[in-house]
């Protein structure tokens, strides 16, 4: 019996995050103006791969952002920095 429920709660977790990363990923998808048909088409077959398979591209897509944020991290210091101070200059 426990092992029914939690195999249902799992189920309902990965169809809930596959409705959320579907719903974030179409918004970026729908804000491209630049795509011609073909891409559009094409993007959209991967998005639907990609909501199927988050768990998956997920930390994959982590793991690059991790290594995004260590080969830019002046960079990013420097622009937080910056917004800090003219926050504080308001």
């Amino acid at each position: 019996m426990l092992q029914t429920i939690i195999y249902y709660l799992a189920i309902i977790f990965y169809l809930g995050m596959t409705y959320c990363f579907f719903t974030v990923w179409l918004d970026f998808f729908m804000e491209d103006e630049e795509m011609n048909s073909v891409q559009r088409s094409f993007s959209g077959l991967i998005l639907v791969i990609g909501s199927i398979l988050w768990p998956l591209i997920v930390p994959f897509a982590y793991l690059e952002l991790l290594n995004f944020n260590k080969q830019h991290k002046k960079t990013i210091d420097m622009l937080i920095k910056k917004s800090n101070s003219n926050i504080c200059d308001r």
